[in-house]
């Protein structure tokens, strides 16, 4: 089951950017994180904001609103890289390079090595917007993480140093900024303040799917099994 299913998207805009900068709500089929065998779940991605798969993200019609000389700006957490690319093609854009490199300064367990960066792609339809910004932004940002998901203001600013003059939108918003357009459920309110989603969920630390109730808010999210155990995440 898909949370995000269950949202209908707000309709895009009529106008077209020459800068897009997106955070796509990445499906992970219910996974939750963890700290290590043995220990509680910290919550994934599922338990703090509806996830929507690749498959459906590609349908939605951003080449729409990209204007002739267009770039993505599109971060992705590493399970997640060859279908970014795929999803950024799928857009109507041609891959370009990695913008930035966030070191989130905390780390998080991996099943390969300590999870610390996440990157920024970048996307290019046609030619790059013109005229040029500054031309010696760098790409390496160093910011703590703070709340789940939520990217670095830096690197807005940063894109805002390189294109102060185009037109910009940010997909899959929290708030509204200055200077840029917003699109997604928080900014729209489309997501009730509470509300109850039903569904299975497969837990991390063995193979069996427990039934699961979830309560959102918000303030927070609650965890709630069959057996009357509740678990409060922050959101």
């Amino acid at each position: 089951m898909k949370i995000a299913q269950n949202y209908n998207h707000p309709p895009l805009p009529e106008k077209r950017y020459q800068i897009i900068y997106a955070d796509p709500p990445w499906d992970y089929k219910g996974q939750q994180q963890h700290n290590g065998r043995g220990g509680r779940e910290t919550g994934g991605a599922v338990v703090h904001y509806p996830t929507v798969t690749t498959e459906l993200m590609k349908k939605w019609d951003i080449a729409r609103i990209a204007d002739d000389n267009c770039l993505l700006f599109m971060w992705a957490t590493s399970p997640h890289l060859d279908q970014a690319i795929d999803l950024g093609k799928a857009w109507g854009f041609q891959w370009a390079t990695v913008g930035f490199v966030w070191d989130k300064q905390r780390v998080n367990p991996g099943f390969y090595t300590m999870s610390q960066c996440e990157l920024c792609l970048i996307f290019k339809k046609n030619k790059i917007p013109w005229p040029r910004g500054m031309r010696s932004i760098r790409q390496m940002v160093s910011v703590p993480r703070s709340r789940h998901s939520e990217k670095p203001d830096e690197v807005r600013r940063r894109i805002q140093a390189m294109f102060p003059q185009q037109t910009k939108i940010e997909l899959f918003a929290r708030r509204k900024r200055n200077g840029w357009d917003v699109w997604g459920l928080d900014v729209t309110n489309l997501i009730p303040p509470t509300e109850y989603v039903q569904y299975n969920i497969a837990t991390v630390h063995n193979d069996r799917t427990t039934p699961t109730l979830f309560l959102r808010d918000k303030r927070r999210t609650i965890e709630k099994n069959k057996k009357g155990r509740t678990t409060a995440y922050n959101i």
